[in-house]
């Protein structure tokens, strides 16, 4: 989410000057909304000496069926309650419940983050 820095009024509706401009840390990027498609990937740098790897789409989840982890056709978003217009879109987030070959699975990753789907079913 990017950064909108504080606000330009003081309580009493006085402007505020700026001090400094924005740091490197206080930048950020627009979302990923991975999509549901033929794989896509895009690695980004992060923070230190790391990488992320983002899926900007996807259509594999590791799907957990009890003791037993499937990879599993990813067909549809059914519902996702970070907006109700991501299900419209086919955009799979933390959260969202997918409909997969192995039947209802709701996403525990985070795959704007990790790059990979992973999965619950539900019962």
């Amino acid at each position: 989410m990017q950064d909108q820095g504080r606000s330009t009024r003081k309580r009493t509706g006085g402007r505020l000057k700026n001090v400094r401009k924005r740091r490197k840390n206080e930048l950020g990027r627009l979302p990923t909304e991975t999509q549901v498609g033929e794989p896509r990937f895009r690695t980004v740098d992060a923070r230190g000496n790391e990488t992320k790897t983002r899926a900007l789409a996807t259509n594999v989840a590791s799907v957990n069926k009890g003791d037993e982890t499937v990879s599993a056709e990813i067909e549809d978003v059914v519902e996702n309650d970070a907006n109700p217009n991501y299900v419209r879109r086919n955009i799979v987030t933390k959260g969202a419940v997918i409909e997969t070959s192995e039947g209802q699975a709701r996403v525990t990753s985070r795959p704007g983050q990790t790059g990979q789907v992973n999965a619950v079913l539900i019962e």
